[in-house]
């Protein structure tokens, strides 16, 4: 694990404001608003995680001392009666647990996101525009007028903590709450940034670039490190993410990575074979009809459907035949049907096992296929 003073690179005897100068200057060079590589988000999750510790006097001071053996609050330790008394009796002669950070972890937010369907076949880019927090561009997350700087609480002198004797059965004894003046923080900032109203951080619409990936199916969520909303004091960012839909398509429909739709087909056509020529979602595409071809059959076009999500390769696209009969002949065209009808020996309409409809067949086959 790297230390916290090298990822901040600062000295350890470095002062809050040096820690606090540091880590600004990197948050500034890495935030995801500024530098959305992968790496430079891993290294300001470190930076971020760097400054909570040595931000914290009582953290700073745990992490300075290392590992301890023993009774230190390890497993099997005192640990939990060192809360117990910490919350009864002010954590003895150390006065309690100190400050806490004005920096907080930034929410986590939820976009939905429609897709058509010929766009998921290969995936697509999107601009997608934002109403989040971000950065306060005058204080720079500090939450205080430029040239100004928080200044220690009188109240607390710096604790975040007020101690109080109360009475009980075990005598006097002192119990902590947080400083009301500077609540808990053990600074107040005297002159607070007019921009963002001193919490470090404001509201504001920005575009963030999306490559959606080949694949996506209506419910699935994309996960966006640190995309999310700038926490108070420039805290770190929390996460987007994304909740795809894809729009319903009158043609295609989908079945996994498979695409499914129905062809119909003149009955000529369908007695003599022929081909046809389908405007599919990624281009035209040529399918030859057998001699004799029957309704309800299923022609499968490999590797014409959807990208697989997580693997290479494409599923197939499944096309049904419905043959279609036509209502309306002329006399010379019934003539030419009776003739052919007279010249094949078929036997007479009677009873036969129950048939499903075209478009149970369909389904059955589609499933099957």
């Amino acid at each position: 694990m790297a230390d916290h003073y090298d990822v901040l690179g600062v000295d350890k005897s470095a002062s809050i404001d040096e820690i606090k100068k540091a880590y600004r200057r990197l948050a500034r060079e890495l935030h995801p608003d500024v530098n959305p590589a992968p790496e430079a988000q891993e290294r300001f999750k470190m930076v971020t995680h760097a400054y909570d510790v040595l931000s914290d006097p009582g953290q700073r001071r745990d992490y300075d001392r290392g590992p301890q053996q023993g009774f230190s609050g390890g497993a099997g330790g005192f640990g939990g009666f060192g809360d117990i008394f910490e919350t009864f009796f002010g954590g003895g002669a150390g006065g309690g647990r100190g400050p806490k950070s004005r920096e907080e972890q930034g929410q986590d937010a939820l976009l939905r996101v429609e897709v058509d369907l010929a766009e998921v076949i290969f995936g697509t880019h999107r601009d997608l525009e934002v109403d989040t927090a971000i950065l306060c561009a005058t204080c720079e997350g500090s939450c205080c007028q430029p040239g100004t700087n928080p200044v220690t609480c009188d109240i607390c002198h710096g604790s975040g903590q007020i101690q109080r004797a109360v009475r009980s059965l075990l005598g006097n004894v002192m119990t902590s709450s947080p400083c009301g003046t500077c609540r808990g923080y053990g600074t107040v900032i005297p002159y607070p940034c007019v921009t963002c109203q001193g919490q470090g951080r404001v509201r504001a619409r920005r575009t963030i670039p999306i490559d959606i990936p080949a694949g996506v199916d209506t419910g699935l969520r994309l996960q966006l490190l640190g995309q999310g909303e700038v926490g108070p004091a420039g805290g770190p960012s929390g996460d987007l993410y994304l909740e795809m839909k894809v729009r319903h398509n009158e043609v295609f429909s989908r079945n996994g990575d498979d695409l499914l739709c129905t062809l119909e087909v003149h009955m000529w056509d369908a007695l003599l074979g022929t081909t046809a020529k389908l405007v599919a979602l990624d281009g035209e595409i040529e399918i030859e009809l057998k001699p004799g071809t029957q309704s309800s059959e299923v022609i499968t076009v490999k590797s014409r459907g959807v990208t697989h999500l997580r693997g290479a390769g494409r599923g197939d696209l499944k096309v049904g035949v419905q043959v279609v009969t036509p209502t309306k002949l002329d006399t010379k065209q019934k003539e030419l049907v009776k003739q052919l009808a007279a010249s094949h020996k078929y036997p007479a309409p009677g009873l036969g096992h129950f048939q499903q409809g075209l478009f149970a067949k369909l389904r059955d086959k589609f499933t099957n296929v």
